[in-house]
C-alpha cells in the first residue's frame, strides 16, 4: 500500500512539472511563416515562393536550356573495322578500321540551335504564365475567404440587432401591451434561430475556405490563416493606354506566340540548309598483305538530289511560319481586349462600392434606430422591425460583395496586365 502511494506521487510530481515546463516555452504560431496580418497584394509574392508549380516550370526551361546543346552537336562519330579484301585459297587478308565524322556544309547547325533558343523563350513565357495562374488562384482564395470572414462578422452584427429585437419584443409581451402578441415573440425567436443557422454555416465554409488558401500558398491545409487585410483604396491603377501597352509588353501569350515565330523561321532556315550536301571524313589505319600497315583515308559527299521533298520540307516550314504570324495578330487583339475589359470592369465596380459605402449603407444605418424606436412605443409593427434588420444586413452584403468584387476585378485586370506583382501607380 505504501508503495502504490509512492509511486502515484512520483508519476502526479512527473506530470506537474512537465505541465510546468509546458507552459515556461514559446507558445508556436501554426500561422508563423505568414506576416500576421496577411495583406491582399503580398499575396501573389507569396505564392510565387511556395508552389511547387512554378518550380516546375522553372526546370522546364533548364531542359530547354540542355536541349539546345544537343542540337547543335555534330553527329557521333562512327568506328568501322572492316576486311578490305579476303582471297580464296590464300592465307591473310587486307584489312583497316576507319573512323568517320559527316561535317554539314551549311550553317544548320547554329540554325537547329537557333530553334533550340526560340524553344527556350517559349518555355520561360510558359513559366511565367504558370506563375500567373498560380498567383490568380492564391488572390481568388484570399479573397473567398476574406468575404466569408467578412459575412460572418455581419452575421454576428446581426444577431446582437436581433437579439435586442428579441428583448424589446420580449418585454412588451411581458408588460401585457396590447400591440405585442405571442406570434410576435415566436417570429422574433424565429429570426434569431435564422441568423444563429448562417452563423453556423459560414463557420464551416470559413474552414473551407482556409484549407483552399493554404493549399494555395503552398502550406500545409490543417495550419491557421491570420488575420486578412484587403484594402481597396491601395489599388490604384493608370490609365487605359498604359494597361494595354503593359499587356503586350509583358503578357507570357504574346511572349509565347512571339517565340514560336522566332522558332518558325529558323526551321524554314534548317529546311533550306538541307539542300546543301553532307560531307563524310574517314580515316584510320589500314593493312594490305602487299604493302603492309599504313594509313587510309576518304572523303564523302552526299547528293542531294530528292528536291521534291526539300521543297515539301521548306514549304512546310513557311506554311508553320505564317500560321504563327497570324496568331501571333489574333493574340494582340485578345489580349487588348482582355486588358481594355478588365479596366473598365474594375472602374464599374470601384464606382459600385463607393456610392454603396458612402451613400446607401448610411441610409439604412439611419433607419434602424427609428424602427426600434417606433416598435417600442407602438407606432411600428414588429415586420417592420425586422424588415428593416434584414435590408441593413442585405445592403452590408451587398457592399461587402462590391468590395470583393473589386479585388476579384484588380485581380482580372493583373492577370490580362501579365503581372500581379508590379504596383500599378496613376
Amino acid at each position: 500500500m505504501a508503495l502504490q502511494v509512492k509511486k502515484n506521487s512520483i508519476s502526479q510530481f512527473c506530470i506537474l512539472i512537465c505541465f510546468l515546463f509546458r507552459n515556461s516555452l514559446p507558445a508556436l504560431d501554426s500561422a508563423s511563416d505568414l506576416q500576421s496580418p496577411l495583406v491582399f497584394e503580398e499575396i501573389p509574392k507569396i505564392a510565387k515562393e511556395r508552389r511547387a508549380e512554378v518550380r516546375v516550370a522553372q526546370e522546364q526551361i533548364n531542359v530547354s536550356r540542355h536541349r539546345e546543346v544537343i542540337v547543335s552537336g555534330l553527329e557521333d562519330p562512327m568506328i568501322s573495322p572492316s576486311i578490305d579484301h579476303w582471297p580464296f585459297g590464300m592465307g591473310g587478308a587486307d584489312v583497316s578500321i576507319g573512323i568517320a565524322q559527316r561535317f554539314p556544309f551549311s550553317r544548320v547547325r547554329g540554325q537547329q540551335r537557333e530553334g533550340a533558343e526560340a524553344q527556350t523563350l517559349v518555355s520561360q513565357a510558359e513559366a511565367n504564365r504558370t506563375t500567373l495562374d498560380v498567383q490568380t488562384d492564391a488572390a481568388d482564395a484570399f479573397l473567398m475567404l476574406y468575404e466569408r470572414r467578412g459575412m460572418l462578422r455581419l452575421l454576428e452584427k446581426q444577431r446582437d440587432l436581433v437579439m435586442e429585437i428579441v428583448a424589446a419584443v420580449n418585454a412588451r409581451y411581458r408588460s401585457g401591451s396590447s400591440t405585442s402578441t405571442q406570434a410576435d415573440v415566436i417570429r422574433s425567436e424565429v429570426e434569431l434561430a435564422r441568423v444563429t443557422t448562417q452563423i453556423e454555416f459560414f463557420q464551416s465554409q470559413i474552414r473551407s475556405s482556409e484549407a483552399m488558401l493554404n493549399a494555395r500558398l503552398g502550406r500545409e491545409v490543417s495550419v491557421s490563416v491570420p488575420e486578412l487585410i484587403f484594402n481597396v483604396d491601395s489599388l490604384n491603377l493608370s490609365d487605359s493606354q498604359t494597361v494595354m501597352s503593359m499587356a503586350l509588353t509583358k503578357r507570357p501569350e504574346v511572349a509565347i506566340a512571339l517565340a514560336q515565330i522566332q522558332g518558325a523561321l529558323a526551321q524554314v532556315r534548317v529546311m533550306r540548309s538541307m539542300y546543301w550536301p553532307m560531307l563524310t571524313v574517314r580515316g584510320g589505319p589500314a593493312y594490305t598483305m602487299e604493302e603492309g600497315f599504313g594509313l587510309m583515308f576518304m572523303l564523302g559527299i552526299s547528293v542531294p538530289i530528292w528536291r521534291g521533298r526539300l521543297r515539301a520540307g521548306v514549304a512546310e516550314a513557311q506554311a508553320m511560319e505564317r500560321m504563327a504570324q497570324a496568331d501571333l495578330m489574333a493574340m494582340k487583339r485578345m489580349v487588348e481586349g482582355e486588358a481594355l475589359s478588365a479596366f473598365n470592369s474594375i472602374l464599374a465596380q470601384k464606382t459600385r462600392y463607393t456610392l454603396l459605402k458612402k451613400d446607401v449603407l448610411a441610409r439604412v444605418n439611419q433607419s434602424i434606430n427609428p424602427a426600434l424606436s417606433g416598435y417600442a412605443t407602438g407606432l411600428l409593427p414588429l415586420v417592420s422591425v425586422i424588415e428593416a434588420a434584414r435590408i441593413l444586413l442585405m445592403t452590408q452584403e451587398e457592399l461587402l460583395g462590391a468590395e470583393v468584387a473589386v479585388g476579384a476585378s484588380w485581380i482580372r485586370l493583373g492577370r490580362a496586365m501579365g503581372t500581379l506583382e508590379e504596383s500599378i501607380d496613376e
